[in-house]
């Protein structure tokens, strides 16, 4: 019986037990499944698209691709950009593969070897990058051209011998293993330094750095794409259906008011007059009076944005490399490279000297302190205060009336004008003409005016300080500034916002915006503007400024020759003017900085102006009226002589006043220089020619500078030439200064040579 209970006993605690070890083990199924569950719902549901994004950022790489900056055009060629973007690419390493590599070392080294010289980089440098193990990109070189990545391409597709398999058979790689290259893009610029200062350039990462390029950097930029690559089991990355691509949106592009005719007649001339009058630099701005655009801007100490970090100046940097200790080379290029890089046009400052004395005559009048009738005697020096200030004719101008006292460029006269304004007055225009403020042109580094370091303040100019910034001394100014100033009274009175840049343009040509002209302010009223550019225009025929002289246009202008305020630094010479003066079209600036010898802006920049001013002036088709003086000095227009026979043709060129040449022994004139409706000189050579098969017969160009013009007449025409001239023909001691045909060139018997003249009697205006 007990037995019996016990066995019931037993049994029972064993089924227990059993069902005890089955809930245990059901409730572990439920929990893992439960848990499980949350587990996969968490992961699919809940946080799915969070894992899978981080799933597919550990397979796959995204890689910018950069948008092609946005071009640069003239005003008058669309189709020839003067700043573009190509194709390029990066050339990059791949530290993280390189270091697992068994030949580490070896490949390296054939990497150093071969990849430096082509990319223009350093050895040190591929060995820097590569010593980033934990990275798979390391640039080596952005903006590679197209053939320079065919030698690389060559280099990278190279097989070597990575190791030997268990076979003992070799196992090839290419250098392309461990370098790679991505789509870039790379900034050219066509024309080498033309515009190069206002232009600018592009640095690192396609980023503009100065000029235009750094001021609308936003707009030119446009928008990089991306695009998504997926590595394999060895890391190698590859296109796979999958991978995404974010195409890049271009830039925008920029259409300058800047035409190309202009440009190119302002840089050649402003080349010439540094090189004539051994200057550091010169500078030039043309610009239209009625809108403010330039159609013009040059700094003659360019470079080529393309190439910047160069030195352009030949002779500086001879003079760099020849310096022998290393710290002070270094310092030296890098002076001479930013200096290269300022565009002085607006960023320079200096006095204005005389060319400011439009300002304060036009100030004087619209506030009725003086008359047109004004007389003054000059006795070659005036006292202000305790100060004694001289004229540049330190005997003395003697009596004048105001349009005398400009043309003659008298101090004493401008500063008792500037007494009688006081300085109240006198301010209220040296502001109303911008000499106060930047001009806001949409360039940047235009300088800024402040008192105390480049003008007055208004509160501490005493009579000594108004006296000297009457004439234009004590204060600076840069030269967009002072050409706003004068082209106002151009302008009938109206002070113009000067601007670079007409309209932007997107992709496909269409106009994003569109530069409005912007009235500044009404400075003077057009009738004291007229007054004044009458008085202008009588400088110019037998003034200081006669230099300026443009023969058939009506040219207003005034000269200046200042004293830079920093001590030992030299002059700067200038002249600005604008055309024609009944209906002004163009106005412009030039200025010479630090010449040697000659230092007047009567001598130096007026000429050069003239030159630019006649081509601007013929170039925009502007009439020229000619006065009888000046159709008699400049001849007329040749007749046709092809077709007639010699008898004829001598007998019409004798009636003209015209010189005769025949060439051949046929009958009749097949072909004649100069040819049919070009100018000639009175008493000029007609070259007839009365065999087609004849060759052009040569003459070697004489030296045509440095004489009088009777005396470059003779020498023409005894070697066969005809000269043209250009300059002031009312002007006394005329003396010939540049020839548009080298002394050496041959040239055809019967070409014609353009024969520059100054004079530099009555030119001094310091």
């Amino acid at each position: 019986m007990a037995k019996q209970k016990q066995k019931r006993k037993t049994g029972q605690s064993e089924r227990l037990y059993l069902r005890a070890m089955i809930v245990l083990f059901l409730l572990t199924i439920v929990g893992f499944i439960g848990f499980g569950g949350y587990g996969l719902v968490n992961v699919m549901l809940i946080h799915g698209k969070e894992y899978a994004e981080d799933a597919k950022a550990i397979q796959q790489s995204s890689k910018e691709v950069p948008a092609p900056r946005g071009a640069i055009y003239t005003a008058n060629n669309l189709q020839t950009p003067i700043a573009q973007s190509a194709t390029a690419d990066r050339v990059y390493i791949n530290p993280s593969r390189l270091d697992n590599c068994p030949k580490k070392e070896e490949v390296l080294d054939a990497l150093c070897k071969n990849l430096a010289p082509l990319l223009g980089i350093t050895e040190e440098k591929i060995r820097k990058q590569a010593s980033y193990t934990a990275y798979q990109d390391m640039t080596l070189k952005g903006q590679v051209g197209y053939l320079t990545m065919q030698k690389v391409n060559a280099f990278l597709s190279t097989e070597f011998e990575l190791k030997r398999d268990s076979k003992n058979k070799p196992v090839m790689q290419t250098y392309s293993h461990y370098v790679g290259t991505q789509p870039d893009v790379i900034r050219e610029y066509p024309k080498g330094s033309f515009a190069g200062n206002v232009i600018g350039f592009t640095g690192m990462g396609d980023i503009g750095r100065t000029g235009l390029e750094l001021y609308y950097n936003k707009q030119l930029i446009g928008t990089a794409g991306r695009v998504l690559e997926s590595p394999n089991v060895e890391s190698d990355l590859f296109s796979a259906a999958y991978d995404e691509m974010q195409a890049p949106t271009p830039g925008n592009s920029l259409v300058l008011t800047i035409d190309e005719k202009i440009q190119e007649f302002l840089e050649r001339s402003l080349e010439q007059a540094k090189t004539d009058a051994q200057a550091k630099a010169a500078y030039g701005i043309v610009m239209e009076v009625k809108t403010g655009k330039i159609l013009g801007m040059a700094s003659v100490t360019s470079y080529d944005p393309g190439d910047y970090e160069r030195i352009a100046d030949e002779k500086k940097r001879a003079e760099i490399e020849a310096i022998t200790d290393e710290t002070e080379r270094k310092k030296e290029y890098n002076n001479a490279m930013f200096a290269q890089w300022r565009n002085g046009a607006i960023e320079l400052t200096y006095e204005p000297g005389s060319v400011f004395k439009t300002v304060t005559v036009a100030a004087a009048l619209e506030e009725n302190v003086i008359s047109m009738d004004e007389t003054y005697t000059c006795t070659g020096s005036i006292h202000i205060a305790n100060r004694t200030i001289s004229c540049h004719n330190r005997s003395g101008h003697g009596t004048q009336d105001l349009t005398k006292g400009l043309m003659n460029s008298c101090n004493p006269f401008m500063i008792n004008i500037g007494q009688k304004l006081g300085v109240e007055r006198f301010y209220k225009y040296f502001s109303g003409f911008g000499f106060t403020e930047k001009t806001g042109i949409d360039l940047p580094g235009e300088a800024k005016p402040t008192e105390g370091l480049t003008i007055h303040a208004k509160n501490k100019m005493g009579t000594v300080e108004l006296a000297s910034c009457s004439f234009g001394q004590s204060f600076e100014a840069s030269p967009i500034q002072i050409l706003s100033a004068v082209a106002a009274i151009a302008n009938g009175g109206k002070l113009m916002k000067p601007y670079v840049v007409d309209k932007i343009i997107d992709a496909d040509n269409r106009v994003v915006s569109q530069t409005v002209p912007t009235v500044r302010r009404q400075v003077i009223s057009a009738q004291t503007a007229e007054k004044v550019a009458g008085m202008m225009e009588q400088v110019v025929i037998a003034g200081t400024g006669k230099n300026g002289y443009v023969a058939g246009a009506r040219v207003a202008g005034k000269t200046g020759t200042s004293e830079k305020l920093s001590a030992g630094e030299g002059y700067v010479a200038s002249f600005c003017a604008f055309a024609p003066v009944d209906a002004p079209e163009v106005a412009m600036l030039i200025a010479i900085d630090e010449p040697v010898g000659l230092i007047n802006g009567g001598q130096i920049a007026a000429p050069p102006a003239a030159e630019i001013m006649e081509e601007v002036l013929v170039y925009k088709n502007i009439e020229m009226r000619y006065n009888e003086k000046e159709q008699a000095e400049l001849g007329g227009i040749t007749p046709k002589m092809t077709g007639l026979t010699v008898e004829k043709a001598r007998e019409n060129a004798r009636n003209d006043g015209y010189q005769v040449r025949v060439i051949g022994g046929g009958a009749s004139v097949v072909r004649q220089l100069p040819e049919n409706g070009q100018s000639i000189a009175k008493n000029g050579l007609l070259v007839l020619y009365t065999d087609a098969s004849a060759e052009n017969q040569t003459t070697v160009v004489p030296k045509l500078t440095s004489m009088s013009i009777s005396e470059a007449n003779r020498i023409a025409a005894e070697a066969g030439l005809n000269i043209t001239l250009t300059g002031n023909f009312d002007s006394n001691y005329l003396t010939t200064y540049r020839q548009s045909i080298a002394e050496g060139d041959k040239v055809p018997l019967g070409t014609t040579v353009t024969v520059h003249f100054v004079s530099n009697n009555g030119v001094i205006d310091r």
